[in-house]
């Protein structure tokens, strides 16, 4: 197996176990959580409340998250792979 084989099937593995993970039973309350904390549905930019760092990386977790959700292998691995920009 190539060095990027195994990387691909890293990246499908870890894919499917965010899958499992957030589409249990609690899943929907824990995206809905998450969404929020993370600021998933709104700018970061205009909350003089908190840290525009702390926001930012809150959201890029959210982002990895959904990434794994909802792209598909394909998607996930050409995001990944650097190629292209699928957010």
């Amino acid at each position: 197996m190539t060095l990027i084989e195994a990387a691909r099937r890293f990246l499908g593995t870890r894919r499917y176990a965010y899958q499992q993970l957030f589409r249990g039973v609690y899943s929907d309350a824990v995206l809905t959580d998450l969404a929020k904390f993370c600021h998933a549905r709104e700018s970061t930019l205009y909350d003089e409340t908190h840290d525009q760092k702390t926001l930012e990386g809150r959201r890029q977790v959210w982002l990895r998250v959904t990434h794994h959700l909802n792209l598909s292998e394909k998607e996930l691995w050409r995001l990944y792979d650097g190629r292209e920009d699928v957010s």
